[in-house]
């Protein structure tokens, strides 16, 4: 595919492979985004929309979005940070997935059991930059300098294996559900933050002309992550009831209220979240509720 058949269209990009991919096909298919990807073709044409999907690897994104020509990508929060592109990009959407901890790990049974004991050591991580500052920061407060600060060492895969092959005396990496750092031996002494996937723009605006397309596409994928987090909770309350269920309720930015033909009666609809709906439910029968009904999103504008 030549440069040619890219002119005027909007560049999104996409990881190509590794824990976001799935979750970004599958939110591009919610989002009514239609294309077909030829094996080993790291471009391709979407099908209903002026816009071309490219698929690069996530650390990666940042920088094209922030300082190349493409419009919008999809990234952990993560790599940015420690790309140093915060200045470059704008996180227009969290998206809900990707939800990991960056952590410092250490041995379960060594003696280095705080960051106060880590600090001064051997830390391996293929997050240098970050590394560097919250341990730059940490060895600032013990008031650590010259060779007995930590020495920071960037390994690129592997990391939590760093410890047991005499490579490092702590880590810090990436943890979802925790099972491979148990694997290994190991266990969080500290978070050095929170990350999820995340919609990006850069904050420069290269083609004013595409702007009306990012927007709905955000406002589609906006939809998307809505319709998977939230349900159509609607019933039946007495109207001197209404005030203790419009607070189980309360709804994105409020309920909607409607005048039923029983006297004294109100029907109210109110998106709510989908993980707490069975308790909602119970709350709202002991409040008064009745016909009490739960409605599944297939998508939604928000």
């Amino acid at each position: 595919m030549n440069s040619d058949s890219l002119d005027g269209r909007l560049l999104f990009a996409i990881p190509k492979k590794g824990r976001l991919y799935d979750k970004c096909i599958s939110l591009l298919a919610g989002a009514d985004i239609q294309f077909r990807r030829s094996n080993r073709l790291d471009v391709c044409l979407v099908l209903n929309h002026p816009i071309a999907l490219v698929f690069l690897p996530a650390s990666d994104i940042p920088s094209f979005v922030g300082k190349g020509n493409v419009d919008l990508g999809i990234t952990g929060h993560d790599v940015i940070l420690e790309h140093q592109m915060q200045d470059y990009v704008t996180e227009v959407l969290r998206l809900g997935f990707g939800k990991c901890s960056l952590q410092v790990q250490v041995p379960e049974s060594g003696p280095l059991q705080t960051v106060e004991d880590l600090a001064g050591k051997r830390v391996v991580s293929s997050f240098r930059h970050l590394s560097q500052k919250y341990f730059g920061q940490l060895d600032d407060r013990l008031q650590l300098s010259g060779e007995t600060r930590t020495q920071i060492e960037y390994v690129g895969g592997s990391v939590e294996a760093a410890c047991a092959l005499g490579l490092a005396d702590g880590i810090v990496d990436l943890v979802e559900s925790g099972e491979t750092m148990r694997a290994a031996g190991l266990h969080a002494i500290a978070t050095v933050l929170e990350t999820e996937a995340v919609l990006i723009k850069s904050k420069s605006e290269k083609r004013p002309n595409l702007a009306p397309l990012i927007d709905i596409i955000t406002a589609r994928i906006a939809g998307v992550i809505a319709a998977d987090k939230y349900v159509v909770c609607q019933y039946n309350i007495p109207r001197d009831k209404l005030a203790a269920a419009t607070r189980i309720t309360p709804g994105r930015r409020a309920p909607t209220i409607s005048q039923i033909e029983e006297e004294g009666w109100l029907a109210v609809s109110s998106m709510v979240e989908k993980s707490k709906s069975a308790s909602i439910m119970d709350e709202l029968v002991k409040a008064g509720a009745e016909d009490v009904l739960i409605f599944n999103l297939n998508n939604c504008r928000v």
